[in-house]
């Protein structure tokens, strides 16, 4: 079985930082692209970041220069670094794994940014 599992969400003020992480099970982690996504109330579900097995790194507009996307393969954990976070951050944050027809979805996590 397949499990993606999130940790790290919480509430932070504007101007903080959070770290999630995600920590895979059964898939062959390194090959695969692992991926961030968010979803706020009433809104659809967009993509954050994304990290290939080679390495290579995309960032939606919105949080490019703020979040980071890593992953340790040793671990088979990918991690999203977010910085200087904004109210409109908030969202549910969830962990996506693909390879070709293969996707998988963690649970979800919760991120609040607010005073």
């Amino acid at each position: 079985q397949v499990q993606l599992v999130e940790s790290g969400g919480g509430l932070v003020q504007p101007g903080g930082s959070l770290r999630l992480s995600c920590a895979a099970s059964g898939i062959i982690f390194s090959i695969y692209t692992m991926g961030w996504f968010r979803q706020a109330p009433g809104k659809q579900r967009d993509l954050v970041a994304t990290i290939t097995s080679s390495g290579s790194t995309n960032y939606a507009d919105s949080v490019k220069g703020r979040f980071t996307i890593s992953r340790d393969n040793a671990k088979n954990t990918v991690y999203l670094q977010m910085n200087s976070l904004k109210p409109e951050d908030t969202a549910v944050y969830y962990c996506r794994a693909f390879l070709r027809k293969n996707n998988y979805w963690g649970q979800g996590t919760q991120v609040t940014v607010s005073s």
